[in-house]
Parts: C-alpha cells; sequence; structure tokens
C-alpha cells in the first residue's frame, strides 16, 4: 500500500472513499469534517441531530455521497472525547476505519489527518501515527494459505490537508512511520511463522537479510564457536533438538566516535515443547512464537539502520528449539554457563533464563551497556498481569523510565515490578551456583528476572517479560489476531530518544584576533 501526503481540499478528493471524523458531543462538525458536511448539503449534521453519529470512539458510519462529491463514499470515524485523545487512538481509529473500508472491497482512501485540528496534537506525530495504525492495522499473514481471488487490499491511503505549511512535517511523520510499522509486520511474520519454516538457521538467514537491507553488520555464532566461549547454558537447552543453535549478532554502528554501545537481546527460541519438563499438548502449536522477543529485537535493528540515529547498537539473539529427546538435558543437571556460574537445571521448560545467560556474558564481553533483554520469558507475568501491558524489571530506574516513555509513544504499555532480595532465596541451589526456577506461585516472573540479573552484575540492564503481549486474541485497533510485534517499536523509540541525549553540543567559535 502507498500513503501518500496531498495538499487540497478532502471534499473534493476523488479516492473512492474519504475518512473524516468527529469528536464525541460535538454537534456541529467544523475543519475539514465541516467542509464535507456542508459539501453533502448538512448530511453529517442531520445524522448527528437524529442520535445515528455519536462520534462515539472507533464508531463508523458510511454515508454515499450519490453524486455530490467525486469520491462516492465519506466515512465518519469517531475519535471519543477530546479530552482522553491520544496518539494510540490515532492509530487505533486509522487501523479500524481501513480494516472497514477494506472489506467494502475500496482501493483507494483519502483522510483527514486525525488529531492535528482541534485535537491538539502535533501534526507530524498524528502522520506518524496513522501510517503506523494503516500498515499495522491492514497486516495479514496468508503466506500458507491458498490465495483467495476474493480477498481485497487496500492500495492507496493519502493524507489530504488544507494548510500547505504542514506538509512537510506530515511527510516526515509518514516516512517514519511507515519504518515503524514494517519493522513491527516484520516481527509479526517472524512470530507467526510456523516452526518448521522458521528454524534456527531459518531465523539467522532473515537477520542476515535484515542487515543487508539496513546496512547493518551481522554474525552468526555456530555451535563449535559457542562450544570455546563456554556457552554451556545455550547449548544445554539446544541439545535435545536435531536443529543447531545459532547465536545471532546485528551490529549498528551510527557513532563511530564513541565506543559506547547499547546492547539489545532478544530470546530467539524458536519452539518451545517444553523439553523433558515438556508442556501440556492443548495450546503448544502457540510456542512457535517463543522466538518474539528475538524477532523483535531483529527488526527493530532493522528499523534503527534504516532511520540511521547518531548512536551504537549491537543485538543479541540466541536461537534455538526447546525438546525432548535422548540428548536432552534432564531435571537435576548442571549446566555451566559462559560467565562460569553453574545452574541446576530443576526445569528444562525454563529454558529462556538460560540462553539470555549466555547472551548477557557475551554482551558483556562485548562491553554493551546498557543491556536491555527482551523474552517471552514467563506464565507467571501473564497470572500478574495479563495480556494488555508488558512486564519491566531494572536495576537502573533511569533507564526504566525511558522504556516506559518510549512505550507510551508507541501506543505500547509496560508495568515495572520490583526485584526485592527476598526472592533471591528461590533461586539458591543445593548443588549450583542457582537453580533455573524459584517457588511455584511466589513471584516466578520476579524471580525468573533475579536469575538474570544475577549474570548482569552491575551493567545498567531492563528485562522485559512479554509473555502476556506477544500475541493478540482477536482484531482490535491497530493490533490484529495473530502475533503483536510488541515491543517493536517501543526499542526504537527508546533507541532514537538515547541518541538524541548522546547529541553534541556544537564547538564554540573562535574569536578572531
Amino acid at each position: 500500500m502507498e500513503i501518500k501526503v496531498q495538499v487540497r481540499d478532502v471534499s473534493r478528493h476523488p479516492a473512492r472513499a474519504i475518512v473524516v471524523n468527529l469528536f464525541e458531543g460535538v454537534k456541529r462538525p467544523g475543519g475539514a469534517t465541516g467542509a464535507v458536511d456542508k459539501a453533502l448539503g448538512g448530511a453529517i449534521s442531520q445524522l448527528i441531530k437524529e442520535g445515528e453519529i455519536k462520534g462515539k470512539l472507533s464508531e463508523l458510519t458510511l454515508i454515499h455521497t450519490l453524486g455530490r462529491l467525486s469520491s462516492p463514499r465519506v466515512l465518519v470515524a469517531g475519535l471519543g472525547k477530546q479530552q482522553e485523545f491520544r496518539l494510540d487512538k490515532v492509530r487505533d481509529v486509522t487501523a479500524t476505519a481501513l480494516r472497514y473500508l477494506r472489506r467494502l472491497g475500496v482501493k483507494t482512501v483519502a483522510t483527514v489527518v486525525h488529531g492535528a485540528g482541534v485535537g491538539g496534537l502535533d501534526p507530524q506525530q498524528c502522520a506518524q501515527a496513522i501510517a503506523e495504525g494503516a500498515v499495522m492495522g491492514l497486516y495479514r499473514f496468508t503466506r500458507h494459505k491458498k490465495k483467495n481471488e476474493d480477498e481485497r487490499e487496500l492500495d492507496e491511503l493519502t493524507l489530504v490537508e488544507f494548510d500547505r505549511t504542514k506538509a512537510p512535517a506530515l511527510r516526515r511523520g509518514v516516512a517514519t512511520g511507515r519504518i515503524l510499522a514494517d519493522a513491527a509486520n516484520r516481527a509479526r511474520d517472524m512470530a507467526n511463522e510456523p516452526a518448521n519454516y522458521l528454524t534456527p538457521a531459518i531465523m539467522a538467514k532473515q537477520a542476515q537479510a535484515a542487515a543487508h537491507e539496513a546496512g547493518l553488520e551481522c554474525e552468526v555464532l555456530e555451535r563449535e564457536q559457542m562450544e570455546e566461549l563456554g556457552m554451556g547454558a545455550l547449548l544445554g537447552v539446544a541439545q535435545g533438538s536435531a536443529q543447531p543453535p545459532k547465536m545471532i549478532v546485528l551490529r549498528y554502528r551510527g557513532d563511530r566516535r564513541r565506543k559506547a554501545t547499547l546492547g539489545l537481546l532478544g530470546k530467539g527460541v524458536t519452539f518451545d515443547s517444553g523439553g523433558i519438563s515438556i508442556k501440556p499438548s492443548a495450546g503448544m502449536q502457540t510456542m512457535k512464537g517463543d522466538m518474539s522477543g528475538g524477532a523483535a529485537v531483529i527488526s527493530a535493528m532493522w528499523a534503527i539502520g534504516r532511520l540511521k540515529p547518531r548512536i551504537n547498537v549491537t543485538a543479541v539473539v540466541p536461537a534455538t528449539e526447546n525438546m525432548p529427546s535422548g540428548s536432552a538435558t534432564k531435571p537435576g543437571d548442571v549446566l555451566r554457563a559462559m560467565s562460569g556460574k553453574t545452574i541446576e537445571v530443576v526445569n528444562t521448560d525454563a529454558e529462556g533464563r538460560l540462553i539470555l545467560a549466555d547472551a548477557i556474558a557475551y554482551a558483556r564481553q562485548q562491553g554493551l551497556s546498557p543491556i536491555l533483554d527482551v523474552a517471552t520469558l514467563t506464565g507467571a507475568m501473564i497470572v500478574a498481569i495479563g495480556k494488555a501491558a508488558t512486564g519491566c524489571m531494572t536495576n537502573n530506574q533511569e533507564l526504566c523510565q525511558k522504556v516506559i516513555a518510549a512505550g507510551e509513544a508507541a501506543g505500547e504499555k509496560f508495568w515495572q515490578f520490583p526485584l526485592y532480595d527476598e526472592y533471591k532465596e528461590h533461586i539458591k541451589s543445593d548443588v549450583a551456583d542457582i537453580k533455573n526456577v524459584g517457588k511455584r506461585g511466589q513471584g516466578g516472573a520476579i524471580s525468573a528476572a533475579l536469575f538474570l540479573a544475577d549474570f548482569v552484575g552491575d551493567t545498567p540492564w531492563i528485562h522485559l517479560d512479554m509473555a502476556g503481549t506477544d500475541s493478540a486474541e482477536k482484531d482490535k485497533g491497530a493490533w490484529v489476531k495473530g502475533a503483536t510485534g510488541i515491543p517493536t517499536r517501543t526499542l526504537v523509540n527508546l533507541v532514537l530518544a538515547l541518541a538524541r541525549e548522546r547529541k553534541p553540543a556544537r564547538p564554540a567559535r573562535r574569536r578572531r584576533k
């Protein structure tokens, strides 16, 4: 789908549908909606008066223009209460409206810039949100389905603005929003892919393709190199699978004046059976998405390479399957991680923290700081906060606040959990330095984070447990059923924010003698 910006009167646009908007409680529309209403002979005002249009959030009312406008249809989208209107609602309203029009077979759509008028939001940010909502909301994963000739696609979306001075900002917003949304969809593609079509080796190839497209460096460590580095935790998880593990490393060098490099780590378990501690069969097919954290990190790196912020970022994604076999790690086995710590494996289904332990050790060896890891780590996180938010835990409060702010800008929610020392007792082992699970039903998500913290040491670090937010059960706003791509855009927003902070001051001018 092509997304454009045009300067013109939206009421005269020839697209097959025009999208305008209305806040809840407005009796007489103004701005672009008012202009369309006037061209329709007051049809929108009449429907408001009769109570058919209320302006409630994501309420859609289709009006056939019957030759009164160049476009045959006008769709009035409700924006909800003006005092509650934010950028995440711009995304959701856009996505909902465009899915509705796609079902009608509409190929070209012109839309006003929701929120940029009386909504009082920044026009560039609104344009970015519209682009994100459009691309993410129209996403479909149909790679393995027979082509449906009746399946319709929207070909063109045009943001129409009457004020010519706003056009450059709108175009910048669209360009950024397109990259962020494409990155999220890239992560969705990987997470939706069946495990036989996304093995660790294929995931590594996809990372190499992303690196080639975005100008990144890519290195893939093989089993032999992992053995040389002493990555016994990752290899212990991998030893039950016929698929060889891969350690994917992507490097973006955006600031060659500095050595400081942010580390993004992502869990890449391409299928998680639970290993010897096997999961129940019901719902196990969803465990193809246990690499969502790795997919988000790889996709964020692709977007970072495209946007080119002045900052250095390295991604580390340990990729493996977790399978039961005669060679699989057994409950009670002890593994030695790259850091030298020994780990008692009490439960082989707590494998994500094992592979991340070696990823963290590798990141520290490479001098990465701060470190941010992303993982579908614990079912306990879903029990704690459900599927509306991603849990976050940290040893650096300032960094955590920046991640939460980056999430707010992306419309992705985060909730912070504590890392109390009392929970460390739960992961003490009688036979090793540490064990991989704590006490059942007692802060499982926190004890999992504390396990990782034991390998992080004093490096600034934040852990994102996205077990509840990696997938959606139904279409709602910018989210569609299946993989969400969370927290790809949050990671990109964070990197962009950190790059702005590190922007050097201009050198002082020399005085002439």
